[in-house]
C-alpha cells in the first residue's frame, strides 16, 4: 500500500513535516539537517499521517514510536 506522500528535500528555515500544498501531499524535510534529524523529521510527519493500516517493521514502527515519544516529552 503506498501512502501517496511525495517527499521533498529542500533548503530553507524550517526542519520539516507533513503538509499539503494545492491536494498533493507533501512530506517535506530541510536538506541541511543531520541524517538523524532527517528520520526524526520523517518519523514524526508519517506518524502524523497514520501508519495503523500499513504493514512496517517492526523495528520501524519502534522507531517512529519512540521519536514521537521524545517529541511529547518536549512540548512545555
Amino acid at each position: 500500500m503506498q501512502l501517496g506522500v511525495t517527499i521533498r528535500y529542500e533548503r530553507g528555515d524550517f526542519e520539516g513535516g507533513y503538509c499539503v500544498l494545492k491536494e498533493q501531499k507533501l512530506l517535506l524535510v530541510n536538506r541541511r539537517l543531520l541524517p538523524l534529524r532527517k528520520s526524526a523529521v520523517l518519523a514524526l510527519a508519517l506518524h502524523e499521517i497514520g501508519l495503523e493500516n500499513v504493514f512496517l517493521k517492526p523495528a520501524v514502527r519502534e522507531y517512529i514510536e519512540d521519536e514521537v515519544a521524545k517529541a511529547a516529552r518536549s512540548v512545555p
